[in-house]
């Protein structure tokens, strides 16, 4: 079925779920059938999830494995993060609630009248759950912050001691992710108590232990004044006070992730997927030359990499109508029909934007089409 440009009438399409290779780890035999999913782009490793069928934790690329049409939840450690989130290809934050994953079906149109995810994406990053929830799981990083080229990366030992904390009567059992964010960052918020409750450092390192009080540090003696003597097996008061502001500065707080951090994290995740999912689809041709007096309809294929493109949308313009027109376009056929209408030296650049029947977002690819 073939529309007209005048209409631009994009149809809907059955969505289907992308099929990705198998983890590579976990002691899934040759034959292990389930689908591979991703928590973001590069991954957040650690977190517990489970679908109807699956179980486990995710590996340090952040995937997990479903059956389509399964639902995922989610937990870090014994808290609760998400339930009952579609399992797919890719899982993002924006995807983990109602409220800013509706909004991604119906894109944003941008300066060429073209429709953009890009613009509904970044209209959910006002959304303060979602932004208190980002923030808390970056500050649970070991590193104090996420490096440009790497995931989350939640280790085992971060587990195990939020799992301690939340266990202790004397520390909140749960975070309210809802809440406004003057009461979320509060010096004496649930997340921060938590947080401080865990040490982002090996067992072991004096940075872990309890920091020296007033009373051992007005205890101990002075250092001399004279280096020759200093005795090197004394503990004086100066470095027992050194080492209680290593060990108050090296306590994680929700401040190390801000609301700024959180969303170029997010941006730098949703950009990098949509990315990964234009890579997968080329047009035929990237230029045609057709001589002026040659008006036939001519047709532009969309192809896929490893296999027919399924579409769910299609749209297309001409930059320049007067040299180059649009005619029509098949979201069936993954095509695009267009003619010359100028003279020679003319040309324009067609762009098509479509949207695969697996996902939200929109594809846009170009065709430069020259009047000789």
């Amino acid at each position: 079925m073939r529309f007209a440009h005048l209409t631009r009438l994009c149809l809907p399409f059955a969505a289907a779920f992308l099929v990705t290779g198998c983890l590579d780890d976990g002691g899934s035999s040759g034959g292990d059938d389930t689908n591979s999913g991703r928590i973001h782009y590069l991954g957040v490793s650690g977190l517990s999830y489970q679908t109807a069928s699956q179980s486990g934790t995710t590996d340090g690329q952040g995937r997990f494995r479903y059956y389509p049409g399964e639902t995922l939840s989610l937990r870090v450690g014994n808290l609760p993060i998400i339930e009952d989130v579609s399992a797919q290809e890719y899982v993002t934050f924006l995807e983990f609630l109602p409220e800013t994953r509706e909004p991604l079906q119906s894109p944003g149109v941008d300066d060429e009248a073209l429709r953009d995810h890009r613009l509904i994406e970044e209209q959910q990053f006002g959304n303060t759950t979602l932004l208190n929830m980002t923030r808390f799981l970056m500050a649970l990083n070991w590193s104090q912050f996420v490096a440009e080229d790497q995931g989350i990366d939640i280790r085992p030992r971060v587990i195990t001691q939020l799992n301690a904390a939340l266990s202790d009567p004397n520390l909140p059992d749960s975070i309210d992710f809802t809440v406004n964010q003057a009461d979320f960052t509060a010096e004496d918020s649930p997340v921060n108590r938590l947080l401080a409750a865990i040490c982002f450092y090996p067992e072991d390192n004096v940075l872990c232990s309890e920091p020296p009080t007033d009373d051992e540090i007005n205890s101990a003696p002075p250092r001399p004044e004279n280096d020759e003597d200093i005795d090197p097996e004394v503990t004086y008061s100066e470095d027992l006070e050194s080492l209680r502001d290593r060990i108050l500065q090296a306590v994680r707080q929700i401040e190390d992730a801000d609301n700024e951090r959180a969303r170029t994290y997010l941006r730098r995740e949703l950009n990098a997927i949509s990315r990964e999912v234009a890579r997968r689809y080329f047009l035929a041709d990237h230029k045609a030359n057709h001589p002026a007096s040659d008006t036939t309809i001519k047709t532009i294929q969309i192809r896929r990499i490893g296999g027919a493109p399924s579409l769910a949308q299609l749209e297309a313009i001409s930059k320049r109508e007067q040299d180059v027109v649009i005619h029509s376009w098949d979201w069936q056929d993954a095509d695009v029909d267009y003619f010359v209408a100028g003279s020679a030296g003319g040309e324009s650049e067609l762009l098509i934007n479509f949207r695969p029947a697996n996902t939200y977002r929109w594809v846009r690819k170009q065709i430069r089409v020259i009047i000789d």
